[in-house]
């Protein structure tokens, strides 16, 4: 399997554990803190899509030569894949925004649950807050771009049989 087909494959199963603990778990246990690893399932379902449109259109030459790491590949897909495939610029903010809130609670001095929601509190006191309904539309945001990323990555399947 190519590279791109792998990391859509794996883009897929973080999106399924995402489903899972959002649907099953956590209604079943009830601790918040089990909606961060929601989020982090989301994330790297979002990034190992994105990393597999990046790779397909490498593979056919119709981007330049990029940095491996999320940066590098998020600039390009930002830049290149989007306008090409005419992908809405949604999913790139809500890249960027779940990738804020995980590098906060990298960083946050202070977390704690408080009902139904996970709180991140930032060094200066700025608070976000992780609820249900907000990674329930994370959730099917991220199922439109892997559906559309399938479409894309899929045009061509024939040739690597």
């Amino acid at each position: 399997m190519e590279k791109f087909q792998v990391l859509r494959e794996e883009a897929l199963d973080n999106l399924k554990k995402a489903d899972h603990m959002l649907t099953i778990t956590y209604p079943m246990i009830g601790d918040t803190r089990i909606l961060l690893n929601v989020a982090d399932n989301i994330f790297l379902s979002l990034t190992k899509a994105m990393s597999s449109v990046v790779f397909h259109d490498r593979l056919f030459k119709y981007i330049p030569s990029f940095n491996d790491n999320f940066e590098g590949k998020f600039l390009v897909f930002k830049d290149k894949c989007m306008r090409r495939h005419k992908i809405d610029l949604q999913y790139a903010k809500l890249m960027q925004e779940i990738k804020e809130i995980i590098m906060l609670h990298k960083q946050s001095p202070v977390e704690f649950k408080r009902k139904d929601r996970f709180v991140i509190c930032t060094e200066n006191y700025r608070m976000i807050a992780i609820t249900v309904n907000m990674l329930k539309d994370y959730l099917k945001k991220t199922k439109e771009f892997i559906s559309i990323v399938q479409l894309i990555t899929r045009k061509n399947e024939g040739i690597f049989s």
